[in-house]
């Protein structure tokens, strides 16, 4: 095996990223900081900051109009996704906290998005079980409790158009993901991980982007 040509991401480098990729609007950074400033304890739950506009970029990329997110915590990745999406586009929204969707309501109202946004307060696997059956869905953001991940799989892949894509957040969970005696999350994202490279379903790839991104496109 050859070195990697990842660059260490040091704070420098962390920080040209930023200021070349799009930078967070008005709405967007006002989330942000609202979130580190009422829930600090729970704030690295957010969407990473290079993420929004990465979001952003693959529903206009692909032509989302029916997005599922599963996990929204205070909904800056709702909040992207919802603004690139067209005229009569959707995010169905999964999460089970009013108090950290409160956060997020007012943001996507302040910038003009909230009828875009079907949020749904309840587990998330008995939302997406509740969704129709035919493959209808454009894009999917999952990004909730690891332990889950297989079983959302399960009920997404199934209602994904042809050529539909499953963006996966955190799928090098801090890099334990590298060690066959992790447990806890660690161990289930190992597993997550192995049982999307043998679904013949999907193509797909893992990216070292923030904690690890997968990108996976369901087959005809």
């Amino acid at each position: 095996m050859y070195e990697t040509k990842n660059p260490q991401l040091t704070p420098e480098l962390y920080q040209y990223v930023l200021d070349h990729n799009p930078p967070l609007d008005e709405v967007q950074r006002e989330l942000v900081d609202t979130t580190h400033r009422r829930l600090a304890g729970q704030a690295g739950m957010q969407t990473a900051e290079e993420q929004a506009p990465l979001l952003a970029f693959l529903v206009r990329l692909t032509g989302a109009s029916r997005i599922v997110e599963v996990g929204t915590f205070t909904g800056l990745s709702t909040l992207s996704m919802a603004q690139a999406l067209p005229e009569g586009g959707q995010v169905i929204a999964c999460d089970i906290s009013e108090e950290w969707t409160a956060v997020g309501r007012q943001a996507w109202a302040d910038a003009g998005v909230a009828d875009r946004i079907d949020l749904r307060i309840a587990p998330a696997i008995d939302t997406l079980r509740a969704l129709p059956g035919d493959r209808w869905i454009d894009l999917v953001f999952l990004d909730a409790d690891k332990e889950s991940y297989v079983d959302y799989w399960e009920e997404l892949v199934p209602r994904m158009r042809p050529g539909g894509l499953l963006v996966v957040d955190n799928t090098l969970y801090h890099g334990a993901v590298a060690d066959p005696a992790a447990t806890g999350g660690a161990a289930a994202i190992r597993a997550f991980n192995d049982h999307v490279r043998a679904d013949d379903r999907v193509d797909d790839v893992l990216l070292t982007v923030a904690d690890g991104l997968t990108l996976a496109r369901r087959l005809a």
